[in-house]
């Protein structure tokens, strides 16, 4: 295998190569998790891989609750299935609470007040009652639990781990809190050894070819776990060695579709979000810097597999207006992919896409 090769497998393996699934759903189920603290990119990370799929359809899959938004694994926001939630948060959480421990004591949250929160977000929450952070803060006012954002966002967040709270639909533009048992069906639990091996082999089967770190990372498990987890399953995997690294992978059908020329990707894809070593797709230190910027660079533009610059949007009453700065010049078949991938953004959000040069 060489490193062409690895993008080309990952391309396919994570369905940017010729979006194959039919519902967002689908998608989701593959990926396992797909990362989503920026909902729009998100959103267009799952509508690069649905066909013919629309922000409008995602953002309705989401709001009808077929798809969740929640903390796990890292943690960080997530879109899960509803069905993966319970077993994924069992596995996951008391890592988590582990890494989330000193800065609850440094913010004066301990068990007690834990378990005083999460009583009043559940007293709040029942009968369908579906509350933004907002409302939940004025909950845990009524208590005498006061909260600056940092306090208020670790409430919800262990409320989310204890499997108390999942996503509601949105008011508007916000975004509300439902009692996960209410708004999530009693799905069949599994045993960690279970767990572990179901998240590793879906792991490697929806990003590889990847490192066993790699999975360490995406998934926030000890390197123990992560190693107890692959060597569960690594009879089941392909293995290559390139440039002194394993990478391991499920194996490939007959044929591998060919890597699109163009991708206008969120740099929270899981293309390039999902590993620990991202130098396959590009320089490591540009990658990790726009990494760093957090929302304020969450695009980039991906050239034969590998990162060759970064787009922005700005949306207007009709349009919606792309600026492309690549990081050297495009030639011409270059320009034209990524031209077309900028026509199919606007198609995605419904509105002509216009291209301002930068």
């Amino acid at each position: 295998m060489t490193p062409p090769e690895i993008l080309k497998l990952r391309l396919s393996h994570t369905g940017l190569s010729h979006a194959p699934f039919n519902r967002v759903e689908d998608a989701v189920t593959h990926l396992v998790a797909v990362q989503a603290q920026d909902f729009a990119a998100a959103k267009w990370s799952l509508g690069l891989r649905v066909k013919n799929s629309t922000d409008a359809e995602i953002e309705q899959t989401f709001n009808d609750g077929r798809i969740q938004r929640i903390h796990v694994m890292r943690p960080t926001w997530h879109f899960v299935m509803p069905e993966d939630i319970r077993w994924m948060t069992e596995l996951t959480a008391p890592r988590v609470k582990s890494v989330l421990a000193s800065s609850n004591r440094k913010i004066g949250l301990d068990d007690a007040l834990f378990a005083k929160s999460n009583a009043a977000i559940a007293r709040a929450l029942e009968g369908r009652n579906y509350l933004t952070r907002q409302e939940l803060k004025a909950v845990l006012a009524d208590i005498g639990i006061e909260t600056d954002v940092q306090r208020l966002s670790h409430l919800i967040t262990r409320a989310e781990l204890d499997g108390l709270i999942c996503s509601g639909p949105k008011r508007g533009k916000q975004y509300t809190y439902a009692l996960l048992d209410e708004r999530v069906p009693e799905s069949a639990g599994l045993g960690r050894e279970e767990a572990l091996e179901t998240l590793a082999l879906r792991y490697f089967t929806s990003h590889g070819p990847a490192q066993a770190k790699d999975f360490s990372w995406w998934s926030g498990l000890p390197d123990k776990d992560a190693k107890t987890a692959l060597g569960r399953i690594k009879s089941r995997l392909d293995q290559s060695i390139v440039n002194g690294k394993t990478y391991w992978f499920f194996p490939p059908g007959a044929t591998t579709p060919d890597p699109p020329p163009a991708l206008l990707l969120s740099i929270y894809d899981e293309y390039t979000i999902a590993y620990k070593d991202r130098s396959d797709v590009s320089e490591a230190r540009d990658v990790e810097r726009m990494i760093a910027m957090g929302n304020a660079m969450t695009a980039v533009i991906v050239i034969d597999g590998k990162v060759a610059g970064t787009w922005r949007k700005s949306t207007k009453k009709d349009t919606v207006e792309i600026g492309l700065s690549p990081f050297r010049k495009l030639d011409t078949d270059q320009q034209e992919a990524v031209d077309a991938e900028v026509a199919r953004f606007g198609r995605f959000v419904g509105m002509p896409a216009v291209i301002v040069r930068e």
